[in-house]
């Protein structure tokens, strides 16, 4: 998987946006940045479409550009020389397909049946739309198309909101979905950015849903751990489970039996995906200590960051 992907798999959703005015471009960009999630797919559904991604690619290049709504090669031309990375088409247009291929372009042309990709398969693409999602039949129907192509991932687009955008990510032939309901036309013909940035702010939210797992105290051996386990599991009615190297009461507390990373102990944060979750955290900064990473092969299911915020350790642990 080519590293664009990769980082439309890290974002998890792509904001897909249609500008009637190339001056509200710069700053919808900055709102879409502001709001945790630096990518978006300028649709060709206007005529600002292209003037919209130059003044993006020009002034916000952080945010990771792609074109959508690309009906012809000419519109795939113009979207590459005005500093797309990717191409969207809404169906499988052979024409597109092969000029991005040709010129090592990365394109998502859009599928709702097998023969869609099967198309798509004799190009040697590896991700693909699955558009019009919910009208096409919503995740069932995806389930049921993908099974014989196991090579292939989806990204579906129409009909995505927050009610059911983690249902379809918690498919793990889903790399990402695009999704409008946080960029729409109203709200940017408006200039309302502060609120755009907000409802990007809450879709990256649901997406990685944050919440608190439990908290670990650090305690000097094994009978003190005990000792404070029982204490906090009598006090709060909850059941003492004895670990190796913890102990826990319930699902509130996990008390270590030495001194682990963090002053006093950790926060464990839970996420409905680590992976998309150490990404997101990165952009803003954070770094992560990669040999407490488990498991060792494949998909990481818990992870601690490098240092410690008022004495304790953060731990993301996969829900």
């Amino acid at each position: 998987m080519s590293d664009m992907f990769q980082q439309l798999s890290d974002f998890g959703l792509i904001p897909v946006v249609a500008i009637n005015d190339a001056d509200h471009a710069v700053p919808l960009a900055k709102a879409l940045v502001a709001g945790g999630l630096p990518v978006a797919e300028i649709t060709f559904r206007t005529a600002a479409a292209e003037e919209s991604m130059k003044r993006i690619a020009a002034e916000v290049p952080e945010v990771l550009l792609g074109a959508g709504t690309v009906l012809t090669v000419e519109q795939a031309e113009a979207a590459v020389n005005a500093g797309a990375k990717y191409i969207v088409a809404p169906g499988f247009n052979a024409k597109i397909v092969a000029y991005c291929v040709d010129n090592r372009i990365p394109v998502t042309p859009g599928v709702c049946t097998p023969t869609d990709l099967s198309a798509a398969l004799d190009f040697g693409l590896e991700v693909v739309k699955f558009f019009p999602a919910e009208n096409a039949g919503g995740l069932a129907t995806l389930k049921a198309i993908s099974a014989p192509y196991g090579m292939v991932r989806f990204i579906p687009t129409g009909g995505i909101n927050a009610g059911n955008l983690n249902t379809y990510l918690s498919f793990p032939k889903v790399l990402a979905c695009g999704g409008s309901w946080m960029v729409k036309s109203d709200l940017i013909a408006g200039e309302q950015f502060d609120a755009i940035t907000e409802l990007t702010r809450e879709a990256v939210n649901t997406m990685l849903g944050f919440d608190l797992a439990h908290v670990g105290l650090n305690a000097p051996d094994a009978d003190t751990s005990l000792k404070i386990t029982q204490d906090i599991a009598g006090l709060l009615n909850l059941p003492v489970k004895q670990g190796n190297s913890s102990n826990f009461a319930g699902s509130l507390a996990e008390v270590m039996k030495s001194p682990f990373l963090g002053t006093h102990g950790h926060l464990a944060i839970g996420t409905n995906s680590v992976p998309r979750a150490m990404a997101y955290l990165r952009r803003r900064g954070a770094e992560f200590d990669m040999s407490t990473a488990k498991p060792e092969g494949g998909p990481i299911k818990a992870v601690y960051l490098k240092g410690e915020i008022g004495g304790f350790a953060i731990h993301l642990l996969q829900k």
